[in-house]
C-alpha cells in the first residue's frame, strides 16, 4: 500500500553457505508499534540490520518511505532511527554534546540542529540532564538518551532492538511509556524476546523463525492462534490439588496465589461447566473463572516448532 513506511520484498541473506533469512516479505504502516519476535539465530537481527542499512542483503529489496535502500541508501536512511541492543553511547560526552554529534551524523542543517536536539531531549525526558556526562546517568536514563539519538532527526521509522533489556521494573514502565509516545506520529519496530512486553506494547506482530516469516497479523489474532488449554480460577475455599485432578479433563493444577489457580485441561469443551459443578457440589465457593488466552509462550513455542501442533 502507498501509505506504508516500510516494504520488504523477497528479502534473503546468506552468510557463507547458509541462509540467515529467506524470502522475507513485510509491510508496515506509517504509525504504531509492530513487534518483531524471533528466537536466537532466527534471522531477526539480520533483518533489522538490512532494514537499517547496516548490512547489504544477498537478494530482495527494502523500501523506506518508497525509497529503495540498495539504490539510494543515503536518502532511505534519512527516515530511519535505530537503537541497537547495546546503545551506541559515548560516555565522556554530555547529553547535549552527544545528541548534537548524532544530529550532525544525520546531516541535520545547523539552523535546525538546536531545536531538534531540544525536542528529542524533551520527548525522552532527559532535558534536565543536558550538561551531565552520559557515564553519570542511570541505566534507565542512558537508554532514554539512546532513544533520543534514534529520533533526533525526526525519522518516520524507528527500530528498537531489545530497548528494555537490563532495566529494572520502574525503568521498564518509563521506557514503555516513552515508546508509546514516540509511536503516535511514526512507525516503531519493537524487537524483544520478552513476549509479555510485546503483548503490552504492540498491536501487530511479525515473527521470524528459521529465517522465514511464520506469523504476520494483529496481536489479537496472535493471542487467539491456539485454543486455550488452561483456565484461570478464583476459589474462596480451594481444595487440595488432588481433588481438582479428579475432575474429568483436568491434567495439571498450578496455584498462583492461595486462592487463584491456573487449571490445565486436555481440550474438553465443557471443562468450565465441570469446574463450576464441582465447586457447587464441594463448597469451593467459585468467584471467577475465565479461559486463559494470554499464554504467549505457548503460542511462541507452537509457531517456532510447527511440528509440535496437535
Amino acid at each position: 500500500m502507498e501509505s506504508s513506511i516500510l516494504r520488504i520484498e523477497k528479502l534473503s541473506h546468506r552468510y557463507s553457505t547458509s541462509w540467515a533469512i529467506r524470502d522475507i516479505n513485510m509491510e508496515i504502516g506509517p504509525t504504531g508499534i509492530v513487534g518483531l519476535l524471533g528466537s536466537n539465530g532466527a534471522g531477526k537481527s539480520t533483518t533489522m540490520n538490512i532494514v537499517c542499512g547496516a548490512l547489504n542483503q544477498t537478494e530482495g529489496d527494502v523500501y523506506i518511505n518508497g525509497v529503495n535502500m540498495k539504490e539510494d541508501p543515503q536518502q532511505a536512511k534519512r527516515d530511519i532511527g535505530f537503537l541497537p541492543q547495546q546503545p551506541p553511547l559515548y560516555m565522556d560526552l554530555t547529553v547535549d554534546e552527544y545528541l548534537r554529534y548524532c544530529a550532525g551524523l544525520r546531516h541535520l542543517p545547523k539552523d535546525k540542529m538546536k531545536s531538534a536536539v531540544k525536542e528529542a531531549k524533551e520527548r525522552c525526558g532527559v532535558d534536565h540532564f543536558s550538561k551531565r556526562l552520559i557515564r553519570n546517568l542511570s541505566g534507565g536514563y542512558r537508554q532514554r538518551v539512546g532513544i533520543a539519538q534514534a529520533i533526533v532527526h525526526r525519522p518516520k521509522l524507528v527500530v528498537l532492538d531489545e530497548p528494555t533489556n537490563g532495566l529494572d521494573p520502574n525503568q521498564i514502565i518509563e521506557v514503555r511509556s516513552l515508546i508509546k509516545e514516540i509511536a503516535r506520529d511514526r512507525a516503531v519496530i519493537f524487537s524483544s524476546h520478552i513476549l509479555s512486553e510485546v503483548q503490552i506494547l504492540c498491536k501487530e506482530i511479525r515473527m521470524i523463525e528459521n529465517g522465514k516469516i511464520v506469523f504476520s497479523d494483529t496481536m489479537d489474532t496472535f493471542n487467539n492462534y491456539v485454543e486455550p488449554h488452561s483456565v484461570l480460577v478464583h476459589l474462596e475455599n480451594p481444595p487440595v490439588e488432588a481433588e481438582l485432578l479428579k475432575i474429568n479433563g483436568v491434567t495439571q493444577v498450578e496455584f498462583l496465589t492461595e486462592r487463584q489457580l491456573r487449571i490445565y485441561f486436555n481440550g474438553e469443551q465443557d471443562i468450565t461447566e465441570r469446574i463450576v459443578a464441582a465447586s457447587v457440589h464441594n463448597g469451593w465457593r467459585l468467584r471467577e473463572i475465565s479461559l486463559d488466552k494470554s499464554a504467549l509462550d505457548e503460542i511462541f513455542k507452537q509457531l517456532s516448532h510447527p511440528s509440535s501442533k496437535q
